[in-house]
């Protein structure tokens, strides 16, 4: 009888040790076999209210090889992107991190809102302007302002240089079509600019004479303000 039960003992134990070697192959295979996924690319990252298709334009995503074991839940894989046609970032993404789906959102949700400190002295004032979805202007881009105030008019310089220092979300508004709900169309992001008292008194005349419109600078750009028509009219004749 205790032969017996020392077969069925050393049976079961055969029987464990095959199992844990099953899993810990299982586990070394996990380990090493890998799948590609999107991530951002190295030295890259994609900013929140960035569309999806803006980050593949700029080289701001790659295909890496992941092991299976690492694989976040949701990571996208490269087929999994024109499903996010339209959609934009909701969150700031960094190198190397695995793109999810769950980071991605369309016009409305809510997105994390980057922003800089005011500088000492100035004051910040939202403006909207027609911005594509995806813009490039984000925290601490530099702009240009200009205003058109009417068709005949000739567009002219208000403001040389002034600096982004937060980006809302953007937003959506339905329009209505023949009584019935129509589709969302999006609107630009708010902007909040560091500007100095005068050119917070010269944005609110200009937008109450005609329209505002931005131009991204870089160090280098090269603007020269109008010493004559409305924008010098606005600005006191300068």
């Amino acid at each position: 009888m205790l032969l017996v039960v020392a077969a069925v003992i050393a049976a079961l134990g055969v029987g464990l040790v095959f199992v844990f070697a099953q899993g810990a192959e299982s586990r070394a295979a996990e380990k090493y076999e890998t799948t590609n996924v999107v991530t951002v690319a190295a030295g890259k990252t994609v900013l929140p209210g960035e569309s999806i298709k803006s980050a593949l334009d700029t080289g701001k995503l790659a295909q890496t090889a992941v092991p299976k074991g690492q694989i976040l839940e949701n990571a996208l894989r490269q087929d999994d992107l024109g499903d996010l046609d339209g959609k934009v970032a909701l969150t700031t993404l960094y190198a190397g991190e695995q793109l999810l789906s769950t980071k991605f959102g369309g016009v409305g949700d809510p997105v994390d809102v980057a922003s800089l400190p005011l500088p000492k002295g100035m004051i910040a004032k939202p403006e909207s302007f027609d911005l594509p979805v995806g813009s490039f202007i984000e925290p601490g881009s530099q702009l240009a302002v200009f205003l058109t105030v009417n068709p005949t008019t000739p567009t002219c310089l208000l403001i040389d240089r002034v600096t982004v220092i937060s980006k809302g979300a953007q937003t959506a508004t339905v329009t209505e079509e023949g009584g019935d709900a129509g589709e969302a169309v999006a609107e630009a992001p708010a902007l909040h600019l560091a500007v100095s008292q005068e050119q917070f008194q010269w944005l609110q005349d200009g937008r109450e004479r005609g329209e505002l419109s931005v131009a991204l600078l870089n160090g280098e750009s090269q603007v020269e303000l109008d010493k004559s028509g409305p924008c010098a009219s606005i600005r006191g004749g300068e």
